[in-house]
């Protein structure tokens, strides 16, 4: 029930929210008591960098190495193999493509199966060929090439899930048409990420409805960003052109996976054994949420494994996730437009509000901005407002310096949002702006 007398719209609110957990930045909301170090991924810098710059958080990259054991031995030995086909943006991502492989060896452990997204600005990144190398180490590789969904998950069974792989995704997500063709493929995609999600299908003459499984990990290649459902549950790969001077060795059918299945078969013989083992640890994360359930697989199998492995899992874990925190607040149309208003609000010294017309001036000058080329005119008044619903932000009655009322947003209504969306970007105060009308 509303209030017989409401607060004006621009009435400086108390700021009290709940703590919030952060991406990338374990016990971050837990208070200046849990101290968490410093990441310079999550303050600033460009997507693209963002991989090679990310710092693990404190404590993570001190962690002891033990000493080398089989597991480790063939981790390595895997690790070698991969690099020698395949560029991979970061010595992080090698680590994280190397323990996806030999997690697809434990599936029937997992609570979560992690999609691997490697996904390229443009052709010739090396996404194909790292599929090429996936193929031949995986546990039991299922290509989906032009495989409608039915067929996918009548072949996934739930005691020995394939490892799905998909290549040119951009060809089944790339338009909002071919996306919306294969809405039931990215529902298989999202629904196989945890145990225990069916699909329900009638079969057979007397049309009887039957549940079949969806679980099993997926490795998804595409030019482009997936469906953002599909990113939040992959493991991502930004792949990158080769430079010059930067050499791989031609990957030969006849020459080369005779190697890489026999390493395959003793990863295997390796891990199977472990299953009850891998089912019951519950490892320390440095990440939380769904980052922690994609994330957990591969850092068990690190776990198994032992030598260094242990802390170069975690190390990849956090600075992977904090890149990808990163490139989520750059979106224009996910949290870009709430981190790039909350800048506004910083750089005019916390103003208690800003009309919409002062508002859209500013996001319109940005030259890195999206928000100028918006639509036909750049950003107007009512997709501003389309932007931010969603985030439970609306326009309302302000007060201006000069004493007028206009249509505007008020700082206070952004707070929460900011807390939960953006919390990297100019951090709040932990008190409400003085009231400066």
């Amino acid at each position: 029930m509303e209030p017989d007398n409401p607060k004006d719209y621009s009435e400086p609110a108390e700021a009290s929210w709940p703590t919030t957990a952060i991406p990338g930045r374990p016990g971050a909301h837990l208070g200046a008591s849990q101290p968490v170090a410093a990441d310079p991924v999550l303050t600033g810098g460009s997507a693209a960098d963002s991989g090679a710059e990310a710092q693990a958080p404190s404590g993570v990259e001190d962690l002891p190495d033990a000493e080398p054991t089989q597991g480790s031995v063939l981790l390595d030995e895997l690790h070698s193999q991969i690099a020698q086909f395949v560029i991979l943006p970061s010595a992080e991502a090698l680590d994280a493509i190397t323990l996806w492989v030999v997690a697809t060896h434990l599936q029937p452990a997992w609570q979560h199966a992690p999609r691997l997204a490697v996904v390229g600005p443009a052709k010739r990144c090396g996404k194909s060929r790292l599929l090429d190398v996936l193929t031949e180490t995986v546990h039991e590789p299922m290509l989906t090439i032009n495989t409608t969904p039915a067929a996918i998950f009548r072949s996934i069974t739930e005691e020995e899930p394939p490892t799905l792989l998909v290549d040119e995704a951009d060809t089944i997500f790339g338009t909002p048409k071919q996306a919306e063709r294969n809405e039931e493929t990215r529902g298989l995609l999202n629904a196989g990420h945890q145990r225990g999600r069916y699909v329900t299908r009638v079969v057979g003459n007397d049309h009887t409805p039957h549940k079949f499984a969806t679980f099993a990990m997926a490795a998804i290649a595409g030019i482009g960003d997936l469906p953002d459902t599909i990113m939040d549950r992959s493991v991502v790969i930004r792949m990158r052109r080769r430079a010059e001077g930067e050499k791989v060795k031609p990957f030969r059918s006849r020459r080369d996976i005779p190697a890489l299945h026999e390493l395959r078969d003793r990863i295997n013989a390796w891990a199977r054994p472990l299953l009850e083992e891998a089912a019951i640890l519950e490892p320390d994360m440095p990440v939380e949420d769904r980052a922690a359930d994609t994330w957990e697989p591969l850092v068990i199998v690190a776990e198994l494994a032992g030598g260094t492995w242990p802390r170069r899992a975690r190390v990849a874990c956090a600075r992977m996730v904090a890149a990808e925190v990163v490139a989520e607040e750059d979106k224009p149309g996910g949290a870009r437009i709430l981190a790039d208003i909350r800048r506004i609000f910083a750089a005019q010294r916390e103003v208690d509000s800003l009309s919409t017309e002062e508002l859209l001036h500013h996001l319109r000058q940005d030259p890195e901005g999206p928000w100028a080329e918006w639509g036909r005119g750049g950003l107007n008044a009512r997709e501003l407002g389309r932007l931010l619903r969603s985030f439970g932000v609306g326009p309302g009655n302000v007060r201006m310096a000069d004493g007028t009322q206009r249509k505007g947003y008020t700082r206070n209504k952004f707070l929460d949002s900011w807390r939960r969306y953006c919390p990297t970007v100019h951090p709040l105060d932990t008190h409400p702006a003085p009231d400066r009308g």
